[in-house]
């Protein structure tokens, strides 16, 4: 039948689907390491983040998005993320 997939296909679109999701997640831990370190300090004097330490992951993240972006148009990976 055609536009079937067959078991192999099944298969590799999984491993394909399994892959971006590890790829997406180590990236969200490296993201989140690289922002909490650069922007929020050792000793935690409050519960919550202050306006300067929001800011700062704001354009730490903005930052980490546009260069895994460029570098993914770059590498041939036109989809945006």
């Amino acid at each position: 039948m055609a536009g079937v997939p067959s078991d192999l296909e099944k298969e590799q679109i999984f491993s394909m689907a399994e892959k971006e999701m590890e790829y997406r997640v180590e990236m969200f831990n490296k993201l989140t390491h690289t922002c909490f370190k650069k922007c929020v300090e050792n000793k935690y004097k409050d519960s919550e983040l202050n306006m300067g330490e929001n800011s700062c992951i704001d354009r730490c993240v903005s930052k980490y998005w546009q260069v895994t972006n460029l570098v993914g148009t770059l590498l041939g990976n036109t989809r945006p993320m």
